[in-house]
């Protein structure tokens, strides 16, 4: 069995209360324990949770697996500077070599960073520093960028030690599955958290694709409001040199897909619903190293068509070999449309904060 294969019956496990997970709840109940003992300290101050000069911004989501972090993350980036916000990004930097800090540059690898803080870097230009402790990335971005005013924690719900202004918990048709925590469950965390848990998100942000039926929201935390937003394939594909081609164009051709990410099967759905043809499915692992794509780059006659995560990996090996011997490639971008409404309420609650007595003093660390 393929490790896609194994994360497919997992999924498939997590989504109802059958035996198997039966079997597992026990585990679960030890994990619940541990969860809940571990944020009880953060929250009674017996490990501290450090608090920094601009607003901190955490994006994460409570289940396992992509609920849609990422794409949540740029379209508030770009949201943000439309505000007049100069945001930056800190990230554990999942799958990458080392867990030393790392500030990314247009050379950064995915290797040495990871796949998401590599693509939100290219696509967004915004500073991003990973490292393991996003705390002391936090400083690292701080202090090498005094010009950044606002921070995004990229995967941080259950990273408790940086403080945080504003949560958003992201999910997507999965829900919270059976209800139950890990291994029984797909959750990382009890949901809806407890009402006197002070790490409880402000905002929930159900994702539903434009090309599927609507799906139901989670249950809400005490004081939390819930936002749907809609995500789509781009109308277009663009290939390792930044030249667009009409998704259209790619329609009635014989495609291999390719897809390293939680769920490959939504993305090769979502591709055969524009009416693209998938001669072959490739799905990697979450977090593939790049020789994981050996076997695409060896058929030069293929058209190839891949997420925007796989190609931060997959383009770079491409440019490296000659014209005749590279296959054609084409990522996909995923866009989000976030609701306005989310957006004002977010907007409301960041000038609150950027008018605060904490945010007015040049960049400097304390610990609460």
């Amino acid at each position: 069995m393929t490790l896609p294969d194994a994360e497919a019956r997992w999924q498939a496990i997590w989504a109802q209360r059958g035996w198997k997970a039966r079997l597992l709840w026990p585990m679960s109940q030890i994990y619940r324990a541990l969860v809940g003992l571990r944020r009880r300290r953060y929250a009674q101050g017996q490990w501290p949770v450090e608090r920094l000069p601009v607003p901190v911004i955490v994006i994460g989501n409570v289940v396992v697996g992509g609920a849609g972090k990422t794409p949540t993350v740029m379209a508030l980036i770009s949201h943000l500077r439309s505000r007049g916000w100069s945001p930056g990004v800190v990230s554990r930097g999942h799958g990458r070599l080392g867990e030393g800090l790392l500030e990314l540059t247009s050379g950064t690898t995915a290797s040495e960073a990871g796949d998401e803080p590599t693509l939100i870097h290219r696509s967004t230009g915004v500073p991003v520093v990973v490292g393991r402790r996003r705390a002391h990335a936090a400083r690292a971005l701080l202090a090498a960028h005094p010009e950044v005013d606002l921070l995004l924690c990229d995967d941080g719900l259950q990273h408790l030690a940086l403080g945080r202004d504003i949560a958003i918990a992201v999910f997507d048709d999965r829900g919270t599955g059976n209800g139950w925590l890990l291994p029984a469950g797909l959750l990382r965390e009890p949901w809806p958290p407890a009402a006197e848990d002070p790490f409880s998100p402000q905002f929930v942000l159900l994702q539903r694709r434009a090309d599927s039926a609507p799906v139901s929201p989670p249950a809400l935390p005490v004081g939390a409001t819930l936002f749907v937003a809609t995500r789509r394939l781009a109308g277009v594909a663009r290939g390792p040199s930044g030249s667009e081609r009409p998704l259209s164009e790619l329609a009635g051709q014989d495609l291999v897909a390719v897809a390293g990410i939680a769920r490959p099967d939504v993305f090769f759905e979502m591709l055969r619903n524009q009416g693209l043809t998938l001669s072959r499915c490739m799905a990697l692992p979450d977090h593939a190293p790049p020789d994981a794509y050996q076997a695409v780059l060896d058929s030069p006659s293929s058209t190839v068509v891949c997420t925007e995560k796989d190609a931060v990996k997959l383009f770079a090996q491409a440019l490296a070999l000659p014209a005749d011997r590279r296959p054609s490639l084409w990522t996909v971008p995923l866009e989000l449309q976030l609701d306005p409404a989310f957006l004002a309420e977010l907007d409301h609650r960041l000038e609150a904060l950027r008018a605060s007595a904490r945010l007015s003093s040049p960049h400097g660390y304390q610990t609460a």
